[in-house]
């Protein structure tokens, strides 16, 4: 790198992506907590029959998932596939989860 060059800005966290989609059984309704690793700002309380909070969830698990173990526990394959076109999240994270589920895309696509 020369000095006049920036350097190039990855994503420090690595994308945890889940190997199928159809293993995501978390819950689609009432009050979950999440552990402080994946919620370590704010109320780790999410109440799932309010508006906006179910995106708001699945969004911040996907984030900073550690493990595939925890998008398993608090993911859910039908509501993921819905969600997904609302929801905004980096683009490599984004992409990272496309290019593993092409339906991911297609639902994309549709809604747009």
């Amino acid at each position: 790198m020369t000095s006049g060059e920036a350097p190039h800005r990855r994503y420090a966290k690595p994308v945890v992506v889940p190997v199928r989609l159809d293993l995501l059984g978390g819950p689609t309704t009432g009050v979950i907590h999440l552990p402080r690793h994946l919620k370590w700002s704010g109320s780790p309380q999410y109440d799932l029959d309010q508006p906006g909070r179910m995106l708001d969830l699945y969004r911040a698990v996907i984030n900073e998932a550690a493990t595939p173990t925890d998008l398993h526990t608090y993911l859910d394959r039908d509501t993921l596939v819905r969600l997904w076109v609302e929801m905004w999240l980096p683009d490599v994270v984004r992409q990272s989860w496309e290019s593993r589920f092409p339906e991911l895309t297609q639902h994309r696509a549709t809604a747009a």
